[in-house]
């Protein structure tokens, strides 16, 4: 059955309600992220659910946004499935072999953080190393529960792509073999600004991702540098494990990470970062703070 929206987003809207909504922008093709930055009007109709993962239908009401949200609430999303090493050129520049399957870790609920105006805050273990980093990527959001899936089947169970930053603290990784304790802190994973419909994106392969560090270009590439597709990443995280509806999986980052450039480069109080997905997605902002 087809979705009644294409493309949706979670807001605070400027009304006297502070209770967060659901709708599809009017303009569809506005970059709601940009827009926010910039404190531009972003008219939204309103649908009747409360979750993307059950939006319901369009009310017919316009509300303008105060406030952007992530597409989905922490409580929703369980564990935030993440795939390293999944662009040619990272692997190159990181200097790894090419792995032969997905290479998994893993995120707490806890570090999924909202676009700007939000902060995303730069913990204490990482600042006094001054080893923050970016890795601009896409996410994907699973839309009903899927286990066991086929490559040939996995799409069926995609709801839809959005974009995603997975901050890392550098010093913290490269003296683990895990990732989890480096890149799963709270806030780790902003994610925005919009969730868009496979309807919209039936080929992430035609769509084009940048890094930018304030302004500057850090990352650039086309989806067709992965790896492993989305409908392998879906099917191979479904084998034997259950993913419910708002799992989120990020696909991996391009090239282009502060901790791997010559000379090293990294997030500071007051950097902002921004992820552009496009078309469709848009551009998550994130303005970084140091924690108190």
């Amino acid at each position: 059955m087809a979705l009644p929206w294409k493309r949706l987003i979670r807001f605070i809207p400027r009304s006297s309600s502070p209770r967060p909504l659901i709708g599809q922008p009017v303009d569809i093709n506005q970059d709601v992220g940009i827009a926010s930055r910039n404190g531009d009007e972003i008219k939204v109709e309103v649908f009747d659910g409360s979750s993307v993962l059950d939006a319901g239908k369009p009310t017919g009401k316009i509300e303008l946004v105060e406030r952007l949200l992530s597409p989905l609430a922490s409580n929703e999303v369980g564990s935030i499935r993440c795939i390293g090493l999944n662009y040619q050129q990272h692997a190159e520049e990181a200097k790894i072999d090419i792995p032969k399957v997905p290479v998994l870790f893993m995120k707490p609920a806890t570090a999924l953080g909202d676009p700007f105006p939000a902060p995303t805050i730069i913990p204490k273990f990482t600042i006094q190393h001054q080893t923050a980093d970016w890795e601009s990527e896409l996410a994907v959001v699973i839309g009903k529960t899927a286990k066991d899936v086929s490559e040939a089947d996995a799409l069926d169970y995609v709801l839809g792509y959005t974009g995603s930053n997975d901050v890392s603290s550098r010093k913290s990784q490269f003296e683990q073999s895990q990732w989890c304790f480096s890149k799963g802190f709270d806030g780790s994973c902003p994610i925005g600004p919009a969730i868009v419909s496979t309807e919209l994106v039936p080929d992430v392969k035609k769509l084009h991702m940048r890094g930018l560090k304030n302004g500057q270009v850090k990352q650039s590439t086309s989806l067709d540098d992965l790896i492993f597709s989305v409908p392998k990443l879906v099917s191979f995280l479904s084998q034997g494990t259950t993913l419910p509806p708002g799992t989120i999986i990020l696909t991996g980052t391009p090239s282009g990470v502060g901790g791997l450039g010559d000379p090293k480069d990294n997030l500071v109080d007051g950097d902002e970062f921004s992820v552009e997905v496009l078309p469709w997605v848009g551009t998550l902002v994130s303005r970084f703070e140091y924690e108190k």
